[in-house]
């Protein structure tokens, strides 16, 4: 069925890619999530803050790799001015014009809103003029008000999620939905999670993608509380339950990084139509002990194995070659 649906909504002998970075700029964090393993606190030895620099130093090495996606994410660094993510925009678009800004999650947009002591349409704003047009769709878990206060109360129910995407659509922001299941999340709140989503995008028609992946307890305290509950057959479960529920969705990713490249390979016969990114940098899951690597060519190549073609494609989709 999953199958079918993604027939109807894209070329069913296609599959899209994106060559992408998924660098740092600190990992200060003051939310004390039970899933993450990546923040470190102020007085850490090894905390820190990239400057500017350091950000585009990062951003050129990854465009040198061909990156045309920087998905630039960090903790809740308070001491941080809402200019200092402004000035990373705009430096990014100055000094690569071919790269998309796919930055910064609800979480960091609200607290830049909260440093800055202004609205969360204020904070978008001031992004969209430094040049920003998408939004990630970190951050969201299990958009389940029960689920949330367990995993990372501090960042609020799932409105407080919801609010921000609202928000960035209605100034033209495009953005992708995600979710981090298999840990104490039931049918229910993947439910909930997923009709949350799906009425936003019949009331905005803002998300580009569904980007499903699993817990990675390793080095988390959550690890302690509650055993991972993941593997290959309840995500292809995920992902062919997804294309189906998500009808407005257009597309539905598949995460070969996340899930492992045979289970990424396999999930294209099980509703997804995009192999997700390259990820030339990448810390957070890293930071759990969970590392995946592949190159440009080891992606269309393994894309190719499937059974399918691939298309290089944008932030936003369309195709590059």
């Amino acid at each position: 069925m999953a199958q079918s649906v993604r027939a109807k909504k894209t070329n069913p002998t296609q599959v899209t890619y994106v060559v992408d970075s998924n660098p740092n700029y600190t990992n200060i964090c003051d939310t004390d999530c039970l899933f993450c393993a990546f923040y470190r606190r102020p007085k850490d030895k090894d905390a820190y803050a990239l400057t500017l620099d350091q950000v585009m130093e990062k951003v050129g090495n990854a465009v040198s790799q061909g990156a045309t996606t920087i998905l630039l994410q960090g903790g809740h660094n308070r001491a941080l001015p809402l200019s200092y993510y402004t000035d990373i925009v705009r430096e990014m678009k100055r000094r690569f014009p071919q790269v998309t800004p796919h930055c910064f999650t609800v979480s960091e947009v609200q607290t830049m809103a909260e440093v800055a002591r202004t609205t969360i349409e204020g904070v978008l704003k001031a992004l969209w003029e430094a040049g920003q047009r998408t939004l990630p769709g970190g951050g969201a878990e299990v958009l389940s008000d029960r689920v949330r206060e367990k995993l990372a109360h501090k960042k609020g129910g799932a409105e407080k999620w919801m609010e921000v995407h609202r928000a960035a659509h209605k100034l033209g922001f495009k953005s992708t939905a995600t979710m981090m299941y298999g840990h104490v999340e039931t049918p229910d709140d993947i439910v909930e999670h997923w009709d949350r989503i799906r009425t936003l995008q019949d009331e905005t028609h803002g998300f580009t993608a569904f980007i499903p992946w699993s817990f990675k307890p390793q080095n988390t305290v959550l690890e302690r509380r509650h055993p991972s509950r993941t593997g290959p057959v309840p995500y292809l479960r995920m992902l062919s339950a997804s294309r189906v529920y998500l009808d407005n969705f257009d597309h539905i990713q598949a995460s070969w990084f996340s899930e492992g490249k045979k289970a990424g390979q396999v999930s294209l016969h099980f509703g997804a139509d995009d192999f997700g990114g390259t990820l030339i940098d990448e810390n957070v899951h890293a930071a759990a002990g969970f590392v995946n690597k592949a190159s440009t060519g080891e992606v269309t190549r393994l894309i190719q194995e499937a059974g399918f073609t691939p298309v290089q494609r944008t932030t936003t989709y369309s195709g590059v070659k």
